[in-house]
């Protein structure tokens, strides 16, 4: 099977002025995604995440190495066939409504749908634009402008969507419905390559994770594979009783961190305590993951 996304070596120079030697920005990645995997790249700002997708999506030439979707190189406009793209920033014409700009979208995709209107309606209420899918979008929050750009990647059907920051500016019932929207998407076979700092999102949603810092691929790992980097696990409880060792929260919850081999000692205290269990997760997650690659642990 061809991979979605193929990445060897990719390097990317900017020159600087003056007598300022260059900044490479990305440091000979390379990555494979497959098809229908969930991709999260991640890493702090400036590591080389924006630069790696401008590459991807043609805005942007690499210095060296080779990078392909589908098996297409990303230097032909035929690679951006079947490709969704929202940006951190999207740009959306102020004088459009949503439904245009989703029209407008399927037009220079050239999709073929029986009911254009009925089509680009369906997507905008999914994002909960549907009351204002004939108002211009001059005046739009952040939010908005970014759920009509969502709307409009997913609206054409896209076999890859790239995404870049796609939380950004959402409230949190917003990033929900986006999550879960996405979710969806995945479910149905579509490739999602994103950048978040919403690491919480991301977990949810991610097959694999890249960790980039400084242009350099530091670490690519599944949740299973971070979830086994650690041996220690936390539980969280609901209680009157105190239990040994564990510190109280607000709300009668009660939490302690336990070396794996503890486990079931300590659930058995709690529930010869009386408390109902509320939480039991291993303690490295992908925030501290993040952290680990960032101060070079």
């Amino acid at each position: 099977m061809t991979a979605a996304i193929d990445i060897h070596d990719l390097r990317k120079t900017y020159p600087r002025r003056w007598a300022s030697p260059p900044f490479e920005a990305l440091k000979g990645v390379s990555l494979t995604v497959a098809e229908g995997e969930t991709f999260g790249f991640i890493g702090p700002n400036g590591a080389g995440k924006s630069t790696l997708i401008k590459i991807l999506t043609g805005v942007m030439r690499a210095t060296a190495g080779t990078a392909q979707l589908f098996g297409v190189a990303v230097d032909n406009s035929a690679a951006r066939t079947g490709l969704g793209y929202v940006p951190e920033n999207p740009s959306l014409p102020d004088y459009l409504t949503p439904l245009e700009i989703l029209g407008m979208g399927l037009a220079l995709h050239k999709r073929q749908v029986t009911d254009k209107k009925a089509h680009c309606m369906h997507w905008l209420e999914r994002f909960g634009l549907g009351d204002v899918a004939n108002k211009t979008v001059r005046g739009f929050s952040k939010g908005m402008a970014q759920r009509t750009a969502l709307a409009h990647a997913l609206a054409v059907q896209p076999r890859l969507l790239i995404l870049d920051e796609p939380l950004s500016g959402l409230d949190p019932i917003g990033r929900r419905d986006v999550v879960d929207i996405l979710a969806d998407y995945r479910k149905g076979g579509g490739t999602i390559f994103l950048t978040s700092h919403v690491l919480h999102d991301v977990e949810r949603l991610a097959d694999r994770f890249g960790l980039i810092h400084k242009g350099e691929l530091r670490a690519v790992r599944s949740p299973a594979e971070l979830a086994g980097e650690d041996d220690r696990v936390l539980v969280r409880s609901q209680g009157a009783a105190a239990v040994d060792g564990m510190q109280p929260e607000p709300g009668g919850r009660w939490v302690i961190e336990v070396p794996r081999t503890a486990l079931w000692q300590t659930l058995r205290a709690l529930e010869a305590a009386g408390h109902a269990v509320i939480e039991v997760k291993p303690t490295l997650s992908l925030e501290t993951a993040f952290l680990h690659v960032v101060q070079g642990g």
